[in-house]
């Protein structure tokens, strides 16, 4: 303790919301901000405005193909607005690895409790393009998933999805100028595909002729949640692979797949 006290008076630790000076027993929220925090509790409902959107998009996206598909439930630890937007941006632009973290870890223990969430068998962050990636040195959607699925007890999968083109920031477009501009930008990384879709592997009676897919409630995870434009593009991806990876007998379990999306944040609708 006395070396926290020491490095606080030569390097001050501030609020990640509104700025004040922390105390010693404080992380990254000051008391008061943290009894304000804006959370969303949707982790509690099945249908909320998130996975309204959300399942909106994926219907949309499905067009004509009406076959069933389990509904996507979705969740974010807060709502995006005042201060709490820097909690975010601390990670996406300021490398505050400390604080992504913790607040990850505090969605993963949050979904770990919530009856929708508890089967989730994979993890897989939303990629950024590689030039991204390159020029920030890291994805912060990964940061985030890594620790949702330790919490979820897991396996995070970070190369699963690539993000095939560069898209422009979705910041300053309206719902139908961010789904327009991701749309089709996502594709699963075949390489990794077999691992999980089980097409090439032994099944344990020698037979070679895998029984399915080796998960079944597969969560995306991003930092802030809009429009679920993103998600919906990324989930859409992955229904295409289900359907190409698992034809004939095993087509009914690739349609019994949930894809549910998570969020540290999101924006109030």
């Amino acid at each position: 303790m006395i070396w926290k006290v020491i490095a606080d008076l030569l390097m001050p630790r501030t609020c990640l919301a509104c700025g004040a000076e922390l105390g010693p027993e404080e992380e990254h929220l000051c008391e008061s901000c943290w009894k304000d925090l804006p959370r969303t509790r949707y982790w509690k409902l099945r249908e909320n405005p998130m996975a309204e959107s959300f399942n909106s998009l994926v219907q949309r996206n499905m067009g004509e193909d009406v076959r069933y598909q389990p509904y996507g439930y979705a969740a974010s630890l807060y709502l995006y607005k005042g201060g709490y937007r820097e909690i975010s941006k601390a990670l996406k632009y300021r490398r505050n690895f400390a604080a992504g973290r913790y607040f990850a870890r505090m969605l993963g223990t949050t979904l770990a409790g919530s009856q929708y969430f508890q089967d989730v068998d994979l993890v897989v962050p939303i990629p950024l393009h590689w030039t991204r990636r390159w020029q920030r040195g890291y994805n912060q959607a990964a940061v985030i998933a890594r620790e949702v699925a330790a919490c979820l007890g897991c396996p995070c999968d970070t190369r699963l999805l690539k993000r095939t083109r560069h898209t422009r920031t979705q910041t300053h477009l309206n719902a139908e100028g961010r789904a327009s501009n991701v749309a089709g930008a996502f594709q699963v990384n075949l390489r990794g595909w077999s691992k999980l879709s089980g097409k090439m592997a032994k099944n344990g009676e020698g037979d070679g002729v895998s029984e399915g897919l080796r998960f079944r409630h597969c969560l995306l995870i991003d930092d802030v949640f809009t429009t679920g434009s993103t998600a919906a593009s990324c989930e859409r991806a992955i229904r295409a692979a289900l359907r190409t990876a698992t034809p004939g007998r095993n087509s009914n379990n690739a349609r019994r797949v949930r894809i549910s999306v998570a969020t540290l944040a999101c924006v109030e609708r």
